[in-house]
């Protein structure tokens, strides 16, 4: 009995291991800073400020995967909680960056040093080799995506 070529074999399809690895490293995040009162697109948001200061809403947006508007409303609550500043207005018009506040770079720390430990355990079973090939490997299949 021959299968459908045009059925996905799920035990093996790449695609579906990547977005099952994904979806583990997404929960595995998310237990680790639920206590910490974040969540990954909190946690991305952060980091991505304490990398690339002076980002602008649609540059987060993008880099966290979320929408513009999804992005202001995090933005937003940053800002009540303190972790990140922005202006009131800006001299370029729409364009407002935000820029982590202290409390914001200690929030950082904490969730980083919880993060860096999920990977860790992530990679556990790769040499140092392995953990090479693995990264160009994976971003040479998000390059081929992107180029069409």
């Amino acid at each position: 009995m021959s299968q459908d070529p045009a059925v996905i074999d799920l035990d093996t399809s790449l695609g579906y291991l990547l977005k099952e690895a994904s979806s583990a490293l997404r929960a595995a995040m998310e237990d680790v800073l639920r206590p910490l009162d974040m969540t990954v697109t909190h946690y991305s948001c952060l980091e991505l400020l304490a990398q690339r200061p002076g980002l602008s809403n649609s540059d987060l947006a993008r880099g966290v995967f979320v929408t513009r508007q999804s992005m202001n409303v995090l933005l937003q609550a940053l800002e009540r909680d303190g972790s990140v500043t922005r202006p009131e207005a800006d001299r370029v018009g729409k364009v407002l960056p935000a820029r982590l506040t202290a409390h914001g770079r200690r929030q950082l720390a904490k969730a980083s040093s919880a993060v860096r430990d999920v990977e860790r355990r992530m990679l556990a079973g790769l040499t140092a080799d392995d953990q090479r090939t693995a990264f160009r490997i994976l971003h040479s299949m998000t390059t081929s995506l992107r180029s069409g």
